[in-house]
């Protein structure tokens, strides 16, 4: 299990748009923003390493949920920061309140939900399941 983690703790990640990171990427009809699943990566990886460094042996911890509104659009170039905080743990879950910010405003904001889990029993918990490839 996991080490006690404090509410308010925080991390962050950062990322320049790029071609691959906008709607144009995925379909070509679309205006060359920032993604929203672009966006909603980088709150998790955010959430991710905030918590990560608490986890013990092979522990790490995954994504369980999301409520997120993108609400501002950014454009290739724009350098993005996604910061999450730990709000709340009820026993297994933990939430993270997290926003998303470009070089000019908020671009997006909401929630993620986590949870820690041993790699090797969520391997060995796979095997028969046919998703021995999966997450």
């Amino acid at each position: 299990m996991a080490k006690e983690i404090a509410i308010g703790v925080r991390g962050e990640a950062n990322e320049m748009v790029k071609f691959e990171h906008t709607l144009t990427a995925h379909h070509p009809e679309l205006p060359p923003v920032y993604s929203t699943p672009d966006m909603i990566r980088l709150m998790e990886t955010a959430a991710f390493h905030a918590l990560q460094s608490y986890c013990e042996r092979d522990e790490i911890t995954v994504g369980t949920s999301i409520n997120v509104e993108h609400r501002a659009a950014s454009g290739i170039g724009s350098q993005i920061k996604a910061e999450a905080v730990l709000e709340s743990f009820d026993g297994r879950f933990y939430t993270m309140r997290v926003t998303a910010r470009d070089d000019v405003r908020e671009i997006g904001r909401g929630t993620v939900g986590r949870a820690v889990v041993s790699i090797s029993k969520f391997q060995e918990k796979m095997k028969g399941t046919g998703s021995e490839g999966a997450p």
